[in-house]
């Protein structure tokens, strides 16, 4: 079945919301942790909602054909939030393919900078200019190339010889955070967050803080500084150039527990992978007890393929009260059927389903998942849960119908499809299910 509005409806408010792909602020760099946290929390509640379409609902109806670049971009949005690159790139091109224009190639582009794909960013570019982007944007673009390129000063040419925006400004901090140039950097970024660029505003404010919290500790080190700009580089999608800065704290100070473990994310989020590992179980090796690195230290191994050792960082993670719950359950859920651990998957998708904060949406998942496993008795008991649950919701009662109806219980599937068509008169795939029945 095709995934349509239920996909796109749930995602679109959420993701005009530019810049938190990565997460909030945080106040303490010792917190880093909340870093983590909010970056697995944003993408685990948008995707709350599709983590399985098998069971019919009213909105799962196919899109039209011309919302296929909509669609394609959604999901690219969705893949991105999980740091999922690869796959939010070749959705990101699968939208621009189907005319999904300037918006659909600038977040290809910016895949592809995530990917250190820079032969394949330049080519976006080119398509970018052909389709008539603005000059500013096509500037930051190019500059940012150069940027993680090295050529420092081939940006530093361009951004010269650009007339005034904030995308030169915005460059122009980048160019002399990178640098050490920290005065220049606040004076660029300062005239960015009063221009008219509403998305650079964001990243700019950004970046200002991680001055502004080090004004706080007048005593501390420069690598404290570094390390606060490296995250939130991080936060604005720079791990490239956060990157070197905390290349650079790590070989000052080899137990900065914070800094190994931006490293070590900022080497996941660029898919250098075995870098990754060996930053994040030098953070392991310094706090073993932290579910945010045993979390990280999960995702990589997965990442990696060794879906054992993934299984067991991340049921860490669990048991020592990763939050969001929800998110690492999943990640264990998709271990566990990579590796055809039935059981152990059944069990977190059930536990999403039992959570405070779950929705229909997650017993949905639990029941598909359930009724495959031939299960059915125990997908027909969370239905009826969900109905004594969201008492008033036409998903839960075309839920309790469709698996009713996996039990050949007809009557009781024909009742709980006719209330959810009393819920929601207009809800056509109960109708069609009552026509089957």
């Amino acid at each position: 079945m095709k995934k349509g509005l239920r996909i796109v409806v749930p995602v679109v408010a959420a993701v005009v919301v530019v810049g938190g792909l990565i997460g909030f602020l945080l106040l303490q760099v010792s917190t880093a942790s909340q870093f983590f946290q909010r970056t697995a929390q944003n993408r685990a509640e948008l995707n709350a909602d599709i983590f399985d379409d098998a069971v019919p609902s009213a909105e799962n109806d196919p899109l039209p054909s011309g919302d296929q670049a909509l669609l394609h971009l959604r999901q690219g949005d969705l893949l991105a939030l999980e740091n999922n690159w690869a796959g939010a790139e070749r959705e990101y091109a699968a939208s621009a393919d189907a005319g999904g224009g300037i918006p659909a190639l600038r977040k290809l582009a910016q895949a592809q900078l995530q990917r250190h794909n820079l032969e394949g960013a330049r080519n976006t570019v080119d398509r970018l200019k052909r389709e008539g982007a603005k000059a500013e944007d096509l500037l930051l673009l190019d500059v940012i190339l150069q940027l993680r390129s090295g050529e420092l000063e081939k940006a530093r040419t361009l951004l010269t010889e650009a007339p005034d925006s904030p995308h030169k400004q915005y460059g122009l901090g980048l160019l002399a955070l990178i640098q050490g140039q920290h005065d220049e950097a606040k004076t660029q970024l300062t005239a960015v967050t009063q221009g008219w660029e509403p998305v650079l505003r964001s990243y700019a404010k950004t970046l200002l803080t991680a001055y502004d919290e080090y004004a706080l500790f007048p005593q501390s080190r420069p690598i404290h500084l570094q390390t606060l700009l490296a995250r939130n580089l991080a936060q604005v999608q720079e791990c490239e150039l956060a990157l070197p800065l905390l290349q650079g704290v790590v070989q000052e100070q080899d137990d900065y527990r914070d800094a190994w473990i931006l490293h070590g994310y900022c080497s996941f989020a660029t898919e250098r992978f075995d870098r990754a590992l060996s930053s994040l179980e030098r953070a392991y090796a310094l706090d073993p007890e932290k579910p945010e690195i045993q979390y990280f230290l999960g995702r990589t191994y997965a990442a990696l393929q060794d879906h054992g050792n993934a299984i067991t960082f991340l049921q860490y993670a669990l048991k020592n009260g990763f939050k969001p719950e929800r998110e690492v359950r999943r990640a264990i859920a998709l271990e566990a059927q990579a590796t055809n651990d039935t059981a152990l998957a059944l069990a977190q998708y059930k536990g999403m389903a039992e959570a405070e904060d779950a929705t229909v949406a997650h017993v949905r998942t639990y029941v598909s998942m359930a009724v495959n496993a031939d299960q059915k008795e125990a997908a027909y008991t969370a239905a009826v849960g969900a109905t004594q649950r969201w008492p008033e919701s036409a998903d839960a009662y075309e839920l309790l119908g469709w698996t009713s109806a996996q039990l050949d219980k007809k009557e009781e599937a024909k009742a709980a499809l006719e209330k959810a068509l009393e819920l929601d008169p207009g809800r056509e795939s109960a109708r069609q299910a009552l026509l089957l029945l």
